[in-house]
């Protein structure tokens, strides 16, 4: 795997990278082709498939800074019945209903980010 480090100190360097993909969503696909272009090879999770579970759930929003309600995918939420909750019944319920979470979400070691737009995922490589 390469990546690139622009200013970026030793100790600080990306070793692993995963990116929650849905491969019928354009952003998602932008998000991972931006990577790839930049020689990052993540490890793809088809997260409709694999979903994070709520304690790995927790951890990605917290090392994005973001609540939970800003991952959410309104229209989802509303058909799976989830739109209402709040805090971590609404991490669980995203955890149990993948489709209602928005995507790409791509994690480091050090941070993550919501591909929307998928150039935001850039700051996860890039100085």
């Amino acid at each position: 795997m390469r990546h690139r480090f622009v200013g970026i100190p030793e100790d600080h360097r990306l070793t692993t990278m995963t990116i929650y993909h849905n491969p019928r969503c354009s952003k998602s696909r932008a998000a991972l082709q931006l990577l790839e272009q930049r020689g990052v090879t993540p490890t793809v999770v088809r997260y409709l498939d694999s979903p994070p579970t709520a304690a790995e759930l927790a951890e990605i929003l917290a090392k994005m800074g973001r609540s939970p309600r800003e991952v959410m995918r309104p229209k989802e939420a509303r058909e799976e019945g989830i739109a209402d909750l709040d805090g971590d019944a609404l991490i669980a319920a995203l955890a149990a209903h993948p489709r209602a979470l928005e995507r790409p979400i791509v994690v480091t070691e050090h941070g993550a980010a919501l591909g929307r737009p998928p150039e935001a995922v850039l700051d996860l490589i890039e100085d």
